[in-house]
């Protein structure tokens, strides 16, 4: 249940956990448990050690990470770009996706970067095709931009598309 949730910064010493929260949400057979999976669109990995630690040192930049009983259940990212934060890797445990736990992230999110970073929107990209997970942000207040920027195609450390057609579109949403 999402009541009972801690919130905390992730450290260094979180990158492993973090890790295999993100793979499992978002690629292979233990994605497909929860709503979220991109397994349909791409194989491969979702993200690696390195590029968390980059995300964790990089100025302006924390990870989010949601706890209950002191396990890790879901977590994001939040980089304050001035008026604007950006909001990505946003993972849950697929098998407590639909409990609200998601829901709860996002509330928390929104809130820090209004409060502690004087955000007055927060962005996020989201594959095009994932209609379902737009809907979903949709309902939280987010809109459709319009604004597409191009897959990185022939870089694995994004995945192996599954199709030749993905792209990202901009969401924005008022704080």
């Amino acid at each position: 249940m999402a009541s009972d949730l801690t919130f905390r910064t992730a450290g260094p010493t979180d990158i492993p956990a973090l890790l295999a929260l993100v793979e499992s949400a978002y690629r292979g057979e233990a994605s497909r448990v929860g709503w979220t999976t991109e397994a349909d669109l791409l194989e491969g990995r979702r993200t690696d050690s390195d590029a968390l630690t980059a995300v964790l040192a990089r100025e302006n930049s924390l990870v989010l990470l949601a706890e209950q009983a002191g396990e890790l259940v879901a977590c994001c990212q939040l980089e304050h770009r001035g008026e604007v934060a950006y909001f990505g890797l946003f993972s849950v445990r697929p098998e407590q996706q639909g409990s609200g736990l998601g829901r709860a992230v996002l509330a928390r999110a929104e809130q820090l970067a209004r409060e502690e970073w004087g955000a007055a929107e927060l962005e996020m990209t989201v594959i095009e095709q994932r209609t379902d997970l737009i809907a979903w942000y949709e309902r939280r207040g987010f809109s459709r931009t319009g604004e597409f920027s191009p897959f990185p195609y022939g870089d694995e450390r994004f995945g192996v598309p599954l199709r030749p057609d993905l792209r990202f579109e901009r969401l924005a949403k008022s704080l």
